[in-house]
Formats: structure tokens, sequence, C-alpha cells
């Protein structure tokens, strides 16, 4: 928990269209922010492939106006990437210091988000997570759940790896982040994502034995289930940088996830 004497305002699209600069700066500068927290996203990876210019609209440009707005207003610009910035070809988790090189039209345009974040703004926090879900939403998770109480099976890859991240884990680490934002430098990259390694058919079918569906997961290549997008085959991350700064004590994926599947069957009972 922050401060109760922090106000945390939570803006969508019907309050705040980060995408369009003027009302970004407008909004900011009337607010007078101390920490800007950026969560939205373009991440309908397959989908950016023929809507590039959204995708980049969200991803990118609007990052370099959250960028400009928390540079002139000297607050803190705290920005959510991703793992799909990397091509997947390392065979160790990747470190913050490690060159992007993106695949995908998605990839791409969070990669460029990335770019305006570190220059825009004077004070910057860039957290790269991996396949995140929660039990609110849409995500993998529900996705397989809803598809396991109806369907006998489900082909699911199997030679993608990298780590689920359960979203309330990550907002944990942000608060305490914020409470540690002394010993962060002015312009940091860091990695945060849940202790592990899977693929998305470990994933799925971790999934499967915790809510106790019937229903069989069969793993499948990448070759055999082709979508438009690339994805990396390998994106763990390396998280040695932020257990340090922290002191963390990272849950691993398979913890958080059987509680994330827990609350979302009780809470559809």
């Amino acid at each position: 928990m922050l401060n109760p004497d922090h106000k945390i305002v939570f803006t969508d699209v019907d309050e705040l269209d980060v995408t369009n600069r003027a009302q970004t700066l407008t909004y900011i500068r009337n607010l007078k922010p101390r920490i800007i927290i950026n969560c939205a996203a373009y991440n309908a990876v397959d989908q950016a492939e023929t809507d590039k210019e959204t995708a980049f609209a969200i991803n990118a440009h609007a990052v370099k106006n959250l960028a400009e707005g928390s540079n002139e207003t000297g607050c803190w610009f705290i920005h959510i990437s991703t793992d799909y910035v990397f091509d997947g070809n390392n065979h160790v988790p990747y470190t913050e210091n490690d060159v992007p090189r993106p695949l995908s039209a998605y990839a791409r345009s969070k990669y460029e988000g990335e770019k305006y974040a570190l220059a825009g703004a004077a004070h910057v926090l860039i957290i790269r997570t991996s396949w995140l879900y929660s039990a609110h939403g849409r995500n993998f998770v529900k996705t397989i759940l809803h598809h396991a109480f109806s369907k006998p099976e489900l082909r699911v890859v199997n030679d993608q790896i990298g780590t689920p991240t359960c979203a309330q884990d990550l907002a944990n680490t942000i608060v305490a982040l914020i409470r540690g934002k002394n010993r962060i430098a002015k312009k940091e990259i860091l990695h945060f994502s849940n202790e592990g390694v899977a693929s998305w058919y470990d994933f799925a079918m971790a999934v499967v034995t915790y809510a106790q569906a019937d229903c069989k997961i069969i793993p499948v290549g990448t070759k055999d289930y082709p979508l438009p997008a690339i994805r990396p085959f390998y994106s763990v991350m390396n998280k040695e940088k932020i257990r340090k700064i922290l002191g963390l004590d990272i849950p691993h994926w398979q913890n958080s996830l059987y509680q994330c599947v827990k609350e979302i069957m009780q809470s559809e009972k």
C-alpha cells in the first residue's frame, strides 16, 4: 500500500486520450502529478501487424506525450514495457544491457516508446515485464479458462519460452519502487517478472490443472500454429538488478497463478 495521504488518479480514454498531445499536456499541467505511471498499451500483438498506425500511436507517440508532460512539470515518469523488445535468440535471461531487436510491429512500437520515454523525460523508469495476466480484463489465463470448460482439447505452442507474470505482483513491485525511489537512477530500465520459466503450453497446463478442468492441452510447435506476428522464442528476463535495488523476494509464477485462478473461479461461482 502507498501512503494513505497519496491521491491516486486513474484515467481511461474517456477521461484522457494520451495519443492527443495537446489534451495530454493540458491534463498534466492542470493535475500537476508527482508521478505518472503509464499502463496504457496496444497489446493486440497480431492485430498490430495490420493496424500499425494505432499500435504506434498508443505504444510510442502517446509515450512521447506523457514524457514531455512529465518533463515539463518535473514529475517522475514510470513506463511499462515488454520482453518482446528482444528477438529471442539468447539462451540465457536478458539483462537490461542487452540490445533490443524487436521482431513484430507491436514489439517495434513498444521499443519506440522506450526510446521516447528515455529521450523526453528527465526522470524516467522503464519496467519491462512479460506474459502479464490478472483476474480482470482479457488475458491468456482467462481465455484458457473460458475454453477449458467448453472444449475437450486446446492446442498451445510449446517452443516459445518466457515467464508468466501476475499483474498484482507487478503492481506491488511498482509500489516498492516508488518507496525506494532514492535508490533508482534518474533514467533507468529494470526487468520484472515472476520467477521461473515456462512455455505457453506449460502455462496453459498449469491453468487447466489449477482449475481442475477436463480439457486436454496438446503441445504444438510455432510452425504448426502460424500467427501474423513473429514472437521471440526465448524472452526470459534477468531480474538481478531489481532484486538488488529492492531486496525483493519475487514469487514463482506457479504460486501466483494458482492464487489468480482460485480468485477467478471463486468470482464466477
